[in-house]
């Protein structure tokens, strides 16, 4: 029952609900006591030869008008109660939602998607049956067992009442071993359908390379293996459920045997009359709800608990990204200083940066080169604040940039990673997504500076066109360009490319280049690549390698002096000339 104290933040929230639902169930569970005595009089009148036509309509008017108020009455506390467990689905839906869009990109390198989606859908149905089926099966049964026992102690007897109830310290400790075994298993198979979740992502995400290299039939056997591992864990889980109904229903037998065996020699001592008898047994038959509902509730309520630990242990974790108290909210403009003297990826013993002290002036265009894992990409991430476990400081107008709010921070930078993400919607919308507001012009004026606007009027219907999930219906030039319309249409402080233009051609290359010259003048831009070309034009140009700065300098500079820049320049114009 730990599960109820965890979640009594939700009952007090909505307790107006909640209350009236219970004070509902209550008055059913008075209103289900009737019947079962109208029958017993009803057959102590057939017995006793005293049945009149007026005396049958009259109990029939009864049992008609307590059908209709149990009709009306249950529908009131399944919206009452189902509603507000709705709610708390929705609460921790959102919840979590805010709190992924929240983490650094740390925390997504240690969970796996398809584990946090299950958090999502499969934990928060089982919370949410939890506050809906768990609180109505627990007053349910606890109210309505208790007035029928207190109707059958106080009305006909309570020797009879005790001896009925002999089975039910057995049904207790049966359904504590049992809610304990199911929480355990429970756990376990939620962890394996995580880990489907996971395969399922994966491996549609990387459809075209499965199809590329023929692994088809070796992935549906992967996938076969965990979704029989899968249906065994839920296997398990389903042996231990299934005992619940079979003990309780024994018990309740055994319960039904007790009391005929005793009741018919209490009827022959003149104790009880048959009428009081047939009441008892019916009322017996009202307590099978009680007790197997007691039974189902350990299920809902274990499985609940399994699922609202695991979803509050997600959202108990820290994100390693904090904002100061006092953080500025305006962005910041200005030049932009590296002194980071080590950094290291979290969990990592190899340090990814060292020695990386430069400055950058306002307006001024960086070129950043080097070997593929030279540390490129990471020194843009800190610019990010994508991570902050540096030994070091990086200023922006003046400033250590955790002294910005996070959304004041990126507010001034436009970021083109390498992973060029589409969403399945229009090509305007895409372009437009951190800025919906952007009139169509705005929208047109991006494209053409991206170099892509006379592509997209290929398309059937134009900007419009929707491009399906991640952009699958493009080429892979056709979405960098995309992306980098995207981050021109905000027009920021620091434009930043992290090898965002390795998908175009060198004539595409070029005219995109000559655009944010054109365009850009007095905003800072950064262009991380592998293609030289790219960086040429550069008013710096830093070259990485093992995480070091080992090279600095204009392109003319660097052509001038022997090392890594000059070497893979004329490797990379002679590939140029054999193409």
């Amino acid at each position: 029952m730990r599960v109820f104290r965890d979640l009594f933040w939700f009952f007090r929230q909505e307790k107006k609900a909640y209350i009236t639902g219970i004070f509902v169930l209550v008055i059913v569970a008075f209103l289900e006591t009737v019947p079962p005595k109208v029958i017993g009089l009803l057959v102590d009148h057939m017995k006793n030869g005293t049945m009149t036509k007026e005396v049958l309509i009259r109990w029939i008017a009864v049992l008609a008008a307590v059908a209709a108020a149990l009709y009306g009455l249950r529908y009131a506390w399944r919206i009452f109660i189902f509603g507000s467990a709705v709610k708390l689905a929705r609460q921790l839906r959102n919840e979590l939602y805010q709190h992924f869009t929240n983490m650094s990109p740390s925390f997504y390198q240690r969970k796996r998607i398809g584990d946090l989606m299950a958090h999502a859908t499969n934990d928060l149905q089982a919370i949410q049956q939890t506050a809906g089926s768990g609180i109505l099966t627990l007053v349910d049964s606890v109210t309505l067992g208790g007035v029928v026992l207190a109707t059958m102690a106080f009305s006909i007897s309570w020797k009879l009442t005790l001896i009925s109830l002999l089975p039910m310290p057995v049904m207790a400790a049966a359904t504590s071993r049992y809610g304990t075994m199911l929480h355990r298993r429970f756990l376990t198979a939620q962890a394996a359908f995580s880990s489907l979740n996971d395969k399922v992502q994966e491996s549609v995400n990387g459809i075209r390379v499965i199809k590329a290299f023929g692994y088809e039939e070796h992935d549906v056997e992967a996938f076969r293996r965990q979704s029989e591992d899968v249906v065994a864990k839920n296997v398990a889980v389903a042996k231990i459920d299934a005992l619940f109904d079979p003990t309780i229903g024994l018990l309740v037998g055994l319960s039904f045997f007790l009391a005929v065996v005793f009741g018919s020699q209490m009827v022959l001592a003149g104790e009880l009359t048959i009428g009081e008898l047939v009441s008892f047994t019916t009322y017996l038959g009202l307590l099978i709800w009680p007790m197997l509902a007691f039974g189902w509730m350990f299920n809902i309520v274990e499985r609940g608990r399994a699922s609202y630990d695991r979803v509050r242990a997600l959202l108990a974790e820290q994100d390693e990204i904090n904002e100061r108290p006092d953080a500025l909210h305006i962005s910041p403009q200005g030049d932009i200083e590296y002194d980071v003297r080590q950094f290291a990826y979290p969990g990592e013993a190899k340090p990814a940066l060292r020695g990386i002290r430069f400055q950058l002036k306002r307006g001024a265009t960086l070129g950043v080169v080097g070997k593929t894992g030279a540390g490129k990409t990471t020194l843009l991430r800190l610019l990010l604040r994508e991570f902050d476990g540096y030994d070091g400081e990086i200023r922006f107008g003046g400033r250590d940039i955790r002294d910005y709010t996070l959304f004041a921070l990126r507010s001034a930078i436009g970021y083109v990673p390498q992973d060029h993400f589409l969403f399945s919607a229009s090509i305007r919308d895409n372009i437009a997504f951190a800025k919906p507001e952007a009139g169509e012009d705005e929208v047109v004026r991006a494209a053409r500076l991206a170099d892509i606007h006379d592509d997209i009027l290929q398309f059937p219907d134009g900007y419009e066109t929707v491009i399906g999930e991640r952009g699958i219906s493009l080429s892979g030039g056709q979405k960098q360009r995309l992306s980098i319309a995207r981050a021109l249409l905000i027009d920021p402080e620091v434009l930043i490319f992290d090898d965002a233009l390795s998908a175009v051609d060198a004539k595409t290359e070029a005219r995109i280049l000559a655009a944010l010259k054109q365009e850009r003048r007095g905003k800072t831009t950064i262009i991380a690549a592998h293609r030289l070309s790219a960086v040429e034009h550069a008013d710096w140009i830093l070259v990485f390698d093992g995480g070091r700065i080992v090279q600095a300098g204009t392109h003319e500079q660097l052509m001038a002096e022997d090392g890594w820049y000059r070497d893979m320049h004329r490797r990379q114009q002679l590939e140029a000339l054999a193409e």
